[in-house]
Order: structure tokens, then C-alpha cells, then sequence
């Protein structure tokens, strides 16, 4: 009986045992099992991170704006570009799309998604005290697994650009149009006058034969001009550069303008260094010589002095300029100067001839060198065309 009671004994302690042992194996796989899932977890929570952090960087780079709002009609999230368009003030986050754009038609586009599923090429103005701005707008609205409205994806291209350079083209186009209208206009007149007889007195002829042969060349001179800025929009000009000596290109762009410049009493002035030297091809750079200085004999004092100065720069650079003692140029004016077909004063230019498109030549040929023009005008101080021209290469 002892011995049966030893035994159950020893029993009784060896399940205990085994049963403390297994509690103790069950909880070390419970705290394993547990920093597993918490690991998971904590790995889990900083893929997520990482690619909200990757997502919001990615819509950041996007040139489009991007706008997202819940189904309440509050912002998401909103990337840089979308607060640039619409300017907005602090963060957008929980904020509704009419509190953050200040624009009630982009608030209808969203509201238009509880009834349609997407907006598609939605064109909208804001406008600003600077320029009005042109948007297009693409909208999704979201929905969640019971159909139910879960927000919405707005976004937005800027259209602005577009719409300035269809206004250019427009402007373009009927600038062309004016400008060859009018010298048709006269030869046509002038040609019926002596088909109705005109041509049997002598000086009546030759009178009009003048005007015809006048607006023919006027013509012929705004094709050439427009042919060469198609050329230099294409890049399309072939330049010979070479090394240049400065003073003898500005002294044969001023010996061609001599008799217009008599015409107005302008005492034309060459005052570049005789040892100076560019590298430019001769005849684009004595066309953009000449163009300026006839624009200043047109434009400047009558009776005053137009001068063609030059220096080089400590960086090696050329810089040419063409200055004139005559009214300036308004500052609204100035950063349109460049413009073809652009005038500061329409009824004098008409007056004074030309194409109009000189200074754009005078641009676009610079910059076909690797060199930039600027104006430098104060009213009534005058005006100074400044033509900066690459190093001439070492060789």
C-alpha cells in the first residue's frame, strides 16, 4: 500500500511537472507568436507608410493638379500642383473643395458626380489680378462595395499656355492678314486707276506705277521677313560663324541706312572699339544691326543721334548696343517689344513703313547665335537695344 502510494506520488508529481513545463512551452509560443504578429504588424505599418510617403511624393511630382475628397466633399489630399493653381492658403486636408479652391464651378463638378459617374474635358476660368487662368478638369467619382458614393478624384490641366499661344496665333494671323491686305489694297487701286485710263497721261502713270512698285517691294519684304521667321522657328537657319570684326559690320549697316537717317536729321554714330571681334555669321549680324538702327532713326528724336556702341565683357562676351536720344518706351510695352507684328504706337508705325516683325527678327537671329537682346528704356530717356553674344571660341 506505501509502495502504491509512492508511486501515485511520484505519478501525481511528473504531471504536474509535464503540465507546468507544457504551460510554461504554450506561453513562451504565445510571447513568440505575439512579437511575431506584433513585428508583422510594426512591418506592416511602415510598408504602409513608406508607400503613402512614395504616393504623396509620386502625386507631388505630377504636373497636373490632383484633388481627392471623401464622401463628405472634404479634401483628402491634394498635391503640390493643384495648390499652386488654386493658391492655396495652409493645408487643404479637411477642408471642402469651396473653402480650399474659392471657385464655386469646381464645387458643382464634384457635385455633379452624385449623379454621374465621370466629368470629362470640363473647361473652367479663374481669374486672378495678374491673368486669368484656363483649367480643364477630368473627375471619377469613387464608390465602395455597395455602390454607396465614397468620394471623388479631380484633376486638373492647366491650359493657360495653350490658350495664350492660340491668342498669339489669332493675333498673328490677322496682323498677316492686315499687313498684306493693305498693300494689295493700294496696288489694286492704283492698277484699276490706269485700266480706267489714267495710264494715257503721262504723269498719272508714272505716279501710279510708283505706288504699285512702292507696295510691291513692301510686299515682297514682309514675305521675305516671314519666310526667315518660319526658318528660325524650325531652327532651320544655317549660321557660318566665323570670327568678326565688329566695327566694319556696324559701319556697312550704317552706311545702307545713311539716306534715312538724312531724311530725319539722325547723325548716325559708330563708336565700337576697332580691334573688337565676335563670332557670328556677318550677314544675320549686320541684318540685326540694321534692323535696330533703322527702328531707332524711325523711332528716336528727330534731329537726334542714334549710337552703335561695344564692349567685351570680363566672361568674354560681346555686347553690342544701340542707343537713341528719343521718347523711350513705356513699361507696359517693353516686355512685348520683341512680339511680332507689335507696336507701341500703331498709327506712327503705319506711318513710318516697315513689316512690323524686325525686333522678332532681331530675337530669334540672336538667339540662334547662343546670345540674348534685352531693352534697357526710361520715358523720355531714350532707348537701348543691348545684344550679348557668345565668347569667340578658343582655338
Amino acid at each position: 500500500m506505501e509502495a502504491i502510494l509512492i508511486l501515485l506520488c511520484a505519478t501525481v508529481a511528473a504531471l504536474a511537472a509535464a503540465w507546468g513545463w507544457e504551460r510554461r512551452l504554450r506561453k513562451a509560443e504565445g510571447e513568440r507568436h505575439g512579437r511575431e504578429l506584433a513585428g508583422q504588424r510594426s512591418n506592416r505599418e511602415a510598408e504602409l507608410r513608406e508607400q503613402s510617403q512614395r504616393t504623396a511624393a509620386l502625386f507631388d511630382r505630377m504636373v497636373e493638379g490632383l484633388i481627392v475628397v471623401d464622401a463628405a466633399g472634404r479634401i483628402r489630399l491634394a498635391n503640390r500642383a493643384a495648390s499652386a493653381l488654386f493658391g492655396f492658403e495652409g493645408p487643404a486636408a479637411g477642408k471642402t473643395i469651396l473653402e480650399a479652391t474659392r471657385h464655386h464651378e469646381v464645387a458643382a463638378v464634384v457635385g455633379r458626380l452624385e449623379r454621374e459617374l465621370e466629368v470629362l474635358d470640363h473647361e473652367l476660368r479663374i481669374d486672378s489680378m495678374v491673368a486669368p487662368r484656363f483649367l480643364q478638369v477630368n473627375a471619377l467619382a469613387l464608390r465602395d462595395a455597395t455602390g454607396s458614393s465614397d468620394g471623388a478624384i479631380l484633376v486638373f490641366h492647366d491650359l493657360t499656355r495653350l490658350r495664350q499661344l492660340e491668342g498669339v496665333r489669332q493675333e498673328f494671323v490677322a496682323n498677316v492678314s492686315h499687313e498684306l491686305r493693305t498693300p494689295l489694297s493700294l496696288i489694286k487701286s492704283a492698277s484699276e486707276t490706269l485700266l480706267d485710263g489714267a495710264k494715257e497721261d503721262p504723269a498719272s502713270l508714272a505716279r501710279f506705277l510708283q505706288i504699285i512698285d512702292k507696295h510691291a517691294n513692301r510686299l515682297a519684304l514682309l514675305i521675305d521677313d516671314l519666310l526667315l521667321l518660319s526658318t528660325l522657328d524650325s531652327g532651320g537657319l544655317r549660321l557660318n560663324r566665323q570670327p568678326l570684326p565688329v566695327r566694319s559690320t556696324v559701319q556697312d549697316a550704317i552706311d545702307d541706312l545713311q539716306a534715312r537717317a538724312r531724311a530725319r536729321d539722325v547723325t548716325l554714330k559708330n563708336l565700337v572699339p576697332g580691334a573688337l571681334v565676335a563670332y557670328a555669321d556677318n550677314d544675320r549680324m549686320r541684318q540685326v544691326i540694321s534692323n535696330l538702327v533703322d527702328n531707332a532713326i524711325k523711332y528716336g528724336r528727330a534731329g537726334g543721334v542714334t549710337a552703335v556702341e561695344a564692349s567685351q565683357l570680363p566672361d568674354g562676351r560681346i555686347e553690342i548696343m544701340v542707343v537713341d536720344d528719343g521718347a523711350g518706351i513705356p513699361k507696359d510695352a517693353q516686355e512685348r517689344i520683341f512680339e511680332r507684328f507689335y507696336r507701341v504706337d500703331k498709327a506712327r508705325s503705319r506711318e513710318q513703313g516697315g513689316t512690323g516683325l524686325g525686333l522678332a527678327i532681331v530675337k530669334h537671329v540672336v538667339q540662334a547665335h547662343g546670345g540674348e537682346v534685352r531693352l534697357e528704356s526710361e520715358p523720355g530717356a531714350g532707348a537701348r537695344f543691348v545684344i550679348s553674344l557668345p565668347p569667340v571660341p578658343v582655338s
